[in-house]
């Protein structure tokens, strides 16, 4: 079911025209039911299979970030092992390296003086020229990492964040890992650094508003849309539910009559809402549509996003606005985490727009196959020396065989 965002604006135009009475009531109605409003979850296994897809590169680097934050980017191999639950790793370190060669040089080397050499592990060199790439990449990438930096302080109250909260939603937005300390000291035209990362004290501060970076993925679009067609298109959320997926009478009318409210951009002020009213849920799903549009894979775990509550001025039931607007998200329980989806970015399990900053999981991935297919041909190999060891075996028992069948003539 797809809501045509002009559609919707002209019919909405005439009637706050023609029957201001109607609308009022309409508000009525929306403040009465948000609250009580259900809708069935339903699976989605094309968006499910996308986050599914990703679940090996991701346990890969996973492993490669544990490595990398040891000083000297080397560790033992069996102080390795006993981070496995950590890691959410559910084979042992060294059926990991086996499977996954190319990533590690292994060595041996003492923990201390006087000790025996143990193994250790360090990053190869075709990892080592994987992480060069990456800086590349963000090098390269900079404005664009910079300007959702700007957009995600823009859009909090007060345009300040959490340092420690940044630092949990880096890999989702594509941050370097040292955007704190060496790329937000090199725009003090935006930014502000209070305190030290990492004390629990220290925040992220916009110091500047741009006005290039205040216009919602919404709002470019319908002003994309507008230039084409010459036609005043009214900013709307795209609603698409999937097949054979079926609203309640009364729920499809609560959604006709919400999307006909005004569209509110996630960067407007919002402080003079009421927590409960439509408004805000218009505003609230507007700002979780931006995340999501800013974020790598139009997808963030939801306990992510939970972290962001008082920053964003979401309620505390602001989870159920991905199951209230099916049409617009989609909530996956991929791996036991619910992880919010932006349904307008995906066909089927494939992104539509791809970030430019996702080159560097591209990059990774190719590393990743180029070892796996370095293990298949140990394989081949070891099998083929197998195989050549047993005819020749075969042959020599064959002839033993006969030597002993003459013998007995």
């Amino acid at each position: 079911m797809l809501f045509n965002a002009r559609t919707i604006s002209s019919h909405s135009l005439s009637r706050e025209h023609s029957a201001p009475s109607s609308r009022a009531r309409v508000l009525l109605q929306l403040t009465a039911s948000i609250s009580s409003l259900k809708v069935v979850w339903r699976k989605d296994h094309k968006l499910d299979q996308a986050i599914d897809r990703d679940k090996q590169w991701r346990l890969c680097a996973r492993v490669v970030k544990e490595v990398l934050n040891e000083p000297g980017q080397v560790i033992p191999l069996r102080y390795l092992e006993k981070r496995r639950e950590r890691m959410r790793l559910p084979i042992r370190i060294t059926t990991f390296l086996a499977r996954n060669p190319g990533l590690f040089d292994t060595y041996r080397d003492r923990i201390k003086p006087k000790t025996e050499p143990v193994p250790f592990i360090r990053p190869s060199s075709r990892l080592q020229q994987f992480l060069d790439d990456e800086k590349g990449i963000n090098l390269e990438n900079e404005p664009l990492i910079i300007a959702k930096a700007c957009k995600l302080l823009m859009m909090s109250k007060d345009n300040v964040v959490s340092t420690d909260k940044l630092v949990h939603v880096k890999r989702e937005f594509g941050f370097p890992n040292d955007f704190l300390v060496n790329l937000v000291p090199k725009y003090p035209e935006y930014f502000r650094l209070v305190g030290c990362p990492g004390d629990g004290k220290s925040f992220l501060e916009l110091v500047s508003w741009n006005p290039e970076f205040e216009k919602s993925v919404i709002e470019k679009r319908a002003e994309e849309e507008e230039k084409m067609t010459g036609i005043r298109v009214r900013p709307s959320f795209n609603v698409k539910l999937p097949a054979g997926f079926v609203l309640r009478k009364e729920m499809r009318e609560w959604v006709r009559d919400w999307m006909e409210l005004p569209y509110i951009s996630p960067y407007k002020d919002a402080s003079h809402l009421d927590q409960a009213s439509p408004e805000m849920e218009k505003r609230t799903v507007g700002v979780l549509h931006e995340l999501l549009s800013l974020s790598l894979h139009k997808r963030i775990p939801v306990p992510i996003v939970g972290k962001f509550c008082e920053e964003y001025r979401f309620s505390n039931a602001f989870s159920s606005a991905f199951t209230r607007h099916s049409g617009i998200f989609y909530m996956s329980l991929k791996g036991g985490i619910k992880t919010a989806m932006l349904r307008e970015a995906y066909r089927n399990d494939e992104l539509i727009d791809r970030d430019p900053l996702l080159e560097i999981k591209d990059k990774f991935v190719a590393l990743l196959a180029e070892g796996h297919q370095q293990r298949a041909e140990q394989l081949r190999l070891q099998k083929q020396v197998i195989e050549k060891d047993m005819e020749r075996m075969a042959k020599r028992d064959h002839e033993l065989n006969n030597q002993e069948y003459d013998e007995e003539l």
